[in-house]
């Protein structure tokens, strides 16, 4: 079990980790302006399904795998980028044949969509389990069991990030309720273009 000081600063540079724009927020973002509170907190499910599946490959020390990531890390890089892109230019073009006509709500946004969503721009981000591989060890007390330790600071990490990812889906939902048609269609379009900004972070990412 790591020092008290030890999990103080790992929490830090999680929530500081968290609050820094990327994919994953964009995505949970835009959905919940889409669809709700509904839309973000499946879309969250997703996100956190797939950094959990990232940190549980890292806190196992996977080296093949970690290393075939870094190989591949530029292809898993644009596939994730233009995935989000593409969901981005979608959701713009949508608003963009409903502006200036008869207002009418965007259609909801499928559970299943958002969670698969969530889970596939978690997947695509290589440079999470990258970042994991070098950031986990420097925590760990080489005088001590590394497994317990490894294991509490996975744990942390995602609930950590999970809970900041809550905290502005929560946000963004109560600013969107109480919204006119009009204005969501907008927001719609706006989420959208947010959607593209973090394809292009993505497609801008560097290895760690």
């Amino acid at each position: 079990m790591p020092s008290l000081t030890v999990l103080t600063a790992f929490v830090g540079a999680c929530i500081f980790l968290g609050l820094t724009p990327g994919p994953n927020m964009s995505l949970i973002v835009a959905n919940t302006i889409s669809g709700g509170l509904r839309a973000g907190l499946v879309t969250l499910a997703g996100a956190g399904t797939g950094l959990a599946i990232l940190v549980t490959v890292a806190a196992l020390g996977m080296t093949s795998v970690m290393t075939l990531m870094a190989d591949w890390f530029d292809v898993v890089r644009w596939v994730g980028a233009i995935y989000l892109m593409v969901l981005g230019a979608r959701q713009f073009w949508r608003y963009w044949r409903l502006r200036g006509g008869v207002a009418i709500a965007a259609p909801p946004i499928k559970a299943r969509a958002s969670y698969f969503h969530g889970l596939a721009v978690s997947l695509s981000n290589p440079k999470v389990l990258l970042f994991l591989g070098a950031f986990l060890p420097q925590f760990v007390d080489p005088a001590r069991p590394p497994g317990p330790q490894l294991l509490v600071l996975a744990i942390l990490f995602i609930v950590t990030l999970v809970i900041v990812d809550l905290i502005y889906t929560l946000a963004v939902a109560r600013a969107r309720s109480g919204i006119s048609v009009e204005r969501l269609n907008v927001l719609d379009g706006a989420a959208g273009v947010l959607l593209m900004l973090g394809g292009l972070v993505l497609a801008t990412a560097r290895r760690p």
